[in-house]
């Protein structure tokens, strides 16, 4: 399903908080006057006279060599054409986050108001102190052939216009799997290129250069082939003129073994597939609508092996799965340029990840059985945390031997941990969960739809094909909101419990049965299930919908009392508990009791670690966990830390394979130098914590409160564990985000409850 994007849901997002998508953050220290004396006059005077002695040093001082310039003159920005440098701004900023999210990678996006190559390019010569590389963008043909060809020329840092070389990369890797599947060679087959753009013509002499020959080759633009009966092409559509007798792409699809579209939609039919060779190879690439519907051209050749640029159909040609990891390895080099052995290194690379077995990680995320090398499966996705350790370190190697790198590096096995580091592989634990729930969306029923931060997500999960939203609530209220806020919400399922008599009547008795011994009559039930928090709650327990999301405006303690009396907790399991990701950069941690449990005694707490183990396991992360105290196996005494050693003494005897530690500090949990020196025999000594359980609520409450307030950590939670059923309680006032990440949380859960798992 692709994804409904709304005009002011996307400025919404632009606009609110700080106004954009990025901002510059200190990495040193700057809390004293010594501080700012160090980072500012007179400190920085040593490093600027180091690097005035030898200019390499910028790179040691400074984040030059981590720094890549986004940069655009709004030429031709996506599919929206010349709409100058100013409009370009959020396109850029958003590269901008791409290069972060998935290398680490900081950027400037710098927007320049000036259309005349020459003096573009001699812009950009001047900023070359500055950068460790730069990203060309969104600049039209053909002048960007020569902006890109005279930078390479005049610099001496990596250059790479990526609407060029990116989609280059990643088809090209394609292209050679997809052959090897239908077992042709590069240099034999017919191949078809629709478009003859910046990206046409990088593609295209990408693949020649990995073997496939010009004169098998025929190149259209909009007015037809690239014939020796065209005039007045210019020198770079001359590179591809054809010798044979061909006029137009449906000439030109005649037998053809491969088609690249770089163009328009719908710009071939069946009949042009139908004309193609066995085993065709198309790749449809034009976005957002390819060359021919993918469905249309499954359901017209069996035998076809087909790539889109769309990331609701298999083989998605995704720049991202290469210009982040391309300029990492570039820069860990000090590379001076990006050079054909690199791209074609990226190509290898890229190629052969997608032949190696894909982790459960993966497969997981994407909600499949199974992925493996295939028709479907061509180029590994973009979720695939393989990609920076396999293509980043090809691309230093190949910089190395080409000769272009001024930094060696020895120790590749240093280097793959220092890649993983540097992004946070954990970054992408909601991306892998709400891609997960969109392969099997399930029911979610929300208590507290008469609230438009509810409707606005339930909106989010309904177009993104994540959940199928159910709304509690006065149906007119409900509805009056939904226009008001301009949703589109009127096919979502929308119920009043006060209104729905023999529904209520045969949930009051289901409800009866189960409390009539625990002082309430049935009259108390039926009135009981007039309110939305116990009418979802047996929905869920009587299958009417998969989970419950609540509490957005209600106290956690009255949103969770009626899911406890209807629904329970699950076998084996005594008590509930709350969880909490924190997540900074310094990676994903998972906090717990932080909303349920007031003071657990050590039997409690014994029972807390192991709801939260499997919590941390149901993120496909193993849990590392320290029971926290305000000692150190022992220093001092006190209830505390007698409980919390008692706790883990339990769940050792119990789950001896489980990696828990304590009673422990909490920086003493998280520093592995400290317990290397002080406590050498800890667990944790060699790999820090990543799942801190807390004493008591009080502690667990503030200490993940405090980070959200002044420690720049985001949190996603309370996750409810230890029920029976999908509940899921929101935090009070939680945003559209929030909301979101919590539903699409609570349908991977009951998608593990469909095969007897659960949180």
């Amino acid at each position: 399903m692709s994804i409904k994007i709304r005009k002011q849901d996307a400025l919404n997002y632009h606009m609110q908080g700080q106004p954009g998508k990025i901002e510059v953050v200190p990495t040193k220290v700057l809390s004293s006057q010594f501080d700012l004396a160090l980072a500012y006059s007179p400190g920085v005077a040593e490093p600027c006279l180091d690097i005035a002695a030898n200019i390499e040093d910028v790179y040691k001082y400074t984040a030059k060599g981590n720094l890549v310039a986004v940069i655009s003159n709004g030429t031709a920005v996506l599919g929206l054409g010349n709409i100058g440098p100013e409009a370009s701004k959020p396109v850029m900023e958003g590269k901008g986050v791409l290069f972060k999210k998935f290398a680490g990678i900081d950027v400037f996006d710098i927007e320049i108001n000036e259309t005349d190559p020459d003096k573009f390019i001699q812009i950009v010569k001047a900023l070359e102190p500055t950068f460790g590389g730069v990203n060309l963008e969104d600049i039209k043909a053909p002048e960007c052939f020569k902006i890109e060809t005279e930078l390479r020329e005049r610099m001496n840092i990596p250059i790479m216009h990526d609407d060029q070389h990116g989609t280059a990369i990643i088809s090209a890797a394609a292209l050679l799997n997809a052959l090897e599947i239908v077992d042709k060679k590069i240099d034999q087959v017919k191949i078809v290129v629709n478009g003859a753009g910046a990206s046409a013509i990088s593609c295209t002499k990408l693949y020649c250069s990995l073997g496939a020959r010009k004169e098998n080759i025929v190149m259209c633009d909009s007015k037809g082939v690239l014939n020796k009966s065209r005039t007045g092409l210019d020198a770079i559509k001359s590179q591809f003129v054809t010798s044979r007798d061909v006029e137009t792409l449906q000439e030109a699809m005649k037998g053809c073994d491969v088609f690249i579209g770089l163009s328009v939609a719908n710009s071939i039919t069946p009949d042009d597939l139908n004309a193609m060779a066995k085993d065709p190879i198309v790749f449809a690439l034009a976005n957002p609508d390819p060359e021919i519907n993918y469905e249309l051209a499954m359901k017209t050749r069996h035998d076809i092996v087909m790539a889109t640029g769309r990331s609701d159909h298999p083989n998605q040609v995704n720049n991202v799965l290469g210009f982040p990891y391309i300029f990492r390895g570039a820069l860990d080099v000090r590379a001076q340029e990006i050079n054909e052995e690199m791209k074609l290194a990226a190509v290898h690379a890229l190629a052969a990840l997608a032949k190696e077995p894909v982790p459960d990680l993966v497969v997981k995320a994407y909600g499949a059985d199974k992925i493996r090398f295939g028709r479907e499966y061509l180029i590994p996705k973009p979720l695939d945390t393989r990609l920076i350790t396999t293509i980043s370190p090809a691309v230093a190697k190949a910089a190395m031997a080409s000769g272009t790198a001024k930094k060696q590096i020895t120790d590749w096995a240093a280097y793959n941990d220092e890649l993983q580091r540097r992004i946070g592989i954990d970054q992408k634990l909601m991306s892998r969960v709400i891609d997960r729930a969109k392969k099997q969306p399930k029911r979610v029923v929300f208590t507290e739809a008469n609230h438009p931060k509810i409707l606005k997500a339930a909106q989010i999960l309904h177009d993104e094909g994540i959940a199928y939203p159910i709304l509690l609530g006065n149906r007119q209220e409900i509805l009056q909101l939904i226009e008001e806020h301009k949703l589109d919400l009127h096919d979502c399922q929308i119920i009043h419990p006060r209104e729905q008599d023999e529904t209520k009547e045969k949930y009051a008795k289901a409800f009866y049965e189960k409390r009539q011994r625990k002082g309430l009559s049935y009259p108390d039930c039926l009135r009981l299930m007039g309110e939305r928090n116990y009418y979802g709650a047996m929905m869920v327990e009587l299958g009417d919908a998969d989970a419950l999301v609540s509490g957005l405006t209600k106290d956690y303690p009255k949103t969770i009392l009626p899911s406890l009396q209807i629904i329970g907790t699950a076998d084996g399991v005594d008590r509930v508990a709350g969880m909490y990701i924190i997540i900074n950069k310094k990676g994903t941690f998972f906090f717990a009791d932080t909303t349920v449990n007031v003071d657990p005694n050590a039997e409690e707490l014994a029972g807390i670690i192991e709801l939260t183990a499997r919590g941390v396991k149901f993120f496909n992360m193993d849990p590392r966990i320290a029971v926290l105290s305000y000692s150190n196996f022992g220093s001092s005494k006190g209830d505390i830390p007698t409980k919390t050693k008692r706790a883990v003494e339990i769940v050792k005897a119990r789950n001896p394979s489980l990696l828990v530690e304590g009673d422990i500090q909490a920086n003493v949990a998280l520093n592995t130098q400290l317990q290397q020196e002080s406590f050498p025999f800890s667990k944790l000594a060699d790999e820090a914590a990543n799942t801190l359980i807390f004493p008591n609520l009080a502690a667990g409450n503030i200490a993940y409160k405090l980070l959200m307030e002044i420690g720049g950590a985001e949190s996603i939670g309370p996750i409810l564990l230890g029920m029976k059923k999908p509940v899921h309680v929101l935090q009070l006032g939680s945003s559209i985000r929030e909301i979101v990440y919590m539903a699409a949380i609570a349908v991977v859960d009951a998608q593990l409850h469909d095969r007897d798992d659960h949180l």
